[in-house]
């Protein structure tokens, strides 16, 4: 053996110990928490169709390319397969970072740190390993260009299988109902656009003068823009008592007061904008995961039910010291009473009503502040039982999603007798083309319990509606780093009223 062919007998040494060490380190923390890793692949946007062979499948493959890799004969498929491998997550990874919503990393141990762009270029670092071993490494070909037609092949394979996968999972995560959606010209018409810079903000409340942001970054500064978006006021919020194991600081508006909670303390405190000064008034009741102000001395909360963590509403008075005031009866447990209940939490001043949106079903609470139903209605699409699965890891004490979920109802506003939803469900003669490009909301009467128009929220720069509120006739969403202002028309605004629903 030459001095020449030594050096790359070295070099393919060394990078099959690399690729060796890396698939057993990868497949054995795939098994060692398999049911984490089967959990993970099933909320991936790309997998979770085939997440029960995809979990058995990989650790499969990587065991057998370490087996080949150590026996000299098959060293040249063993790097063939490495490579093929290699090029499929890469592949995964960067249609995940444009194409799909972040999904936690499944590879387990110190690779589950990286996040998804380190990933992406430690996936290259070994695809470009793996093509230098198989340039080195003696072949059973004649030719050179028989080696590179093998080569070109497999990696041309590899990235169809995962492009194959991608759009047959969107295929069947496309959910049509045989609802039809109206879409009238222009119910809403977008006026004014303000670059916040940061994702970090979310709406706090909103009056007929301001709109106001909190920061989940910087918890205790309020940002006031007014009903314009022209002026931008930073405001710093000051708490009597700090000695608080906070966790995360929310912040809500219902002018002239403020209220910034902590669920998980838990603790209330309560202030006036005109000076952002927060005293507290509640601490050490029930655990809530959502808040939001009936008045000024009394809140509507979701709680977390002590032993089974089931979501009920209950009232919080500022002034009392009694329990929290539970309703068990608001919230219908279809599953397991967290999960399949979680949604969101509003409340109309205008009509004195409380307001809960299922997130995983087509249905709405209504009921008045003592906590008493006043009717249940339901959104247009026809989704009435929340489809979702779930799983226990016992060795983590955790319950999370055995795959993704459907999601239905994103999030909603309400403003007077008015609901407005960011659905997730297309209707029927839908374009999903339009569906890439913007966010879909429906407006209901809450008083008629009807259904009225919807209209489209456009994305920003890839990026869709995660926040919304209303205010009479404005429609303020956050869309990625920007605030947008929408003009809700007459088509919509006409069905304001302000007697509540009898």
């Amino acid at each position: 053996m030459t001095t020449s062919e030594k050096i790359k007998s070295t070099i393919v040494n060394i990078i099959s110990g690399l690729f060796i060490l890396l698939f057993t380190y990868a497949a054995t923390n795939k098994l060692l928490d398999f049911e984490n890793f089967k959990q993970q692949l099933g909320q991936s946007p790309l997998l979770s169709s085939f997440a029960e062979q995809v979990a058995w499948a990989v650790p499969a493959a990587e065991f057998l390319i370490v087996i080949l890799l150590v026996l000299p004969k098959f060293k040249y498929p063993a790097l063939i397969s490495s490579f093929v491998l290699m090029l499929m997550f890469t592949t995964y990874i960067y249609i995940i970072l444009n194409h799909s919503a972040f999904v936690p990393c499944s590879c387990g141990g110190i690779l589950e740190k990286m996040n998804w762009h380190e990933h992406l270029i430690f996936n290259l670092g070994l695809v470009l390993l793996a093509l230098i071993g198989l340039c080195l490494q003696p072949t059973p070909f004649s030719t050179i260009k028989k080696n590179l037609i093998v080569i070109s092949s497999s990696g041309l394979t590899a990235f169809s299988i995962v492009i194959a996968l991608f759009l047959i999972s969107e295929n069947i995560h496309s959910y049509h109902n045989k609802f039809v959606r109206r879409l009238s010209s222009a119910p809403a018409t977008k006026i004014k656009d303000y670059n916040l810079k940061l994702r970090s903000y979310y709406f706090a409340g909103a009056d007929g003068d301001h709109v106001y942001l909190g920061n989940t970054t910087s918890q205790l500064l309020m940002t006031v823009v007014d009903t314009a978006l022209n002026i931008t006021t930073i405001r710093s919020i000051t708490l009597d008592k700090i000695d608080l194991p906070f966790r995360s600081l929310t912040i809500r508006v219902n002018a002239p007061y403020f209220y910034i909670y902590d669920g998980m303390v838990p603790c209330i405190f309560r202030g006036q904008i005109s000076d952002w000064k927060a005293k507290l008034y509640k601490s050490g009741s029930e655990y809530f995961t959502y808040a939001e102000a009936i008045d000024s001395t009394s809140l509507a909360v979701r709680v977390q039910k002590r032993g089974n963590g089931e979501s009920i509403i209950g009232k919080v008075d500022l002034l009392s010291n009694e329990k929290t005031v539970l309703n068990h009866n608001l919230l219908q447990k279809q599953m397991d009473g967290l999960f399949d209940t979680d949604g969101s939490l509003m409340y109309s001043n205008e009509l004195n009503k409380i307001i809960y949106l299922y997130a995983y079903r087509n249905q709405f609470i209504v009921a008045d502040p003592k906590l008493n139903l006043d009717y249940r209605g339901n959104t247009i699409d026809t989704i009435a039982h929340a489809n979702i699965k779930l799983v226990d890891l016992e060795k983590r004490g955790e319950r999370k999603f055995a795959k993704k979920p459907l999601l239905v109802n994103k999030d909603a506003a309400v403003y007077g007798n008015l609901l407005f939803v960011n659905s997730n469900i297309p209707g029927r003669y839908e374009s999903l083309e339009m569906w890439k490009l913007a966010s879909i909301v429906d407006s209901y009467n809450i008083s008629s319990n009807s259904y009225l128009e919807s209209f489209y929220v456009y994305d920003v720069d890839k990026q869709k509606l995660r926040d919304l509120i209303v205010q009479g006739d404005k429609l303020y969403a956050l869309v990625g780093n920007h605030l947008i202002c929408y003009k809700l028309q007459p088509i919509i605004t006409a069905n304001y009223k302000k007697q509540s629903r009898s």
